[in-house]
């Protein structure tokens, strides 16, 4: 699996667990439209869904930026790689070339 197919597969799978965050914000805001009595009930319920949402938000932001960080730290070192061979090739000895000029036989 390439990383180009992770990273679609990781953004379908953060995607579908916001959309199911979705309903929960819209029964929150609904409670809010109850009489009084029915909404001093579901305050409390209200309050735990409520807390629960932000510790959802707050596990995948986290979770988001840490696998920026993994990224980020996989393209420096294929960056660093590709530097380190373009500096090797640099230096080498090219026999073909030597042979072309007449340096060598």
């Amino acid at each position: 699996m390439g990383l180009r197919s992770f990273l679609q597969f990781f953004f379908i799978l953060v995607f579908c667990h916001l959309l199911h965050l979705l309903p929960a914000v819209a029964d929150h805001s609904s409670s809010l439209t109850l009489n009084s009595d029915t909404n001093a009930a579901n305050h409390k319920s209200s309050k735990h869904s409520g807390g629960l949402i932000v510790l959802l938000l707050i596990l995948g932001l986290l979770s988001v930026a840490g696998f920026s960080v993994f990224l980020f730290k996989i393209w420096q070192k294929k960056k660093r790689d590709a530097q380190q061979a373009r500096l090797l090739k640099l230096f080498e000895n090219d026999e073909d070339l030597e042979v072309e000029l007449g340096i060598r036989d």
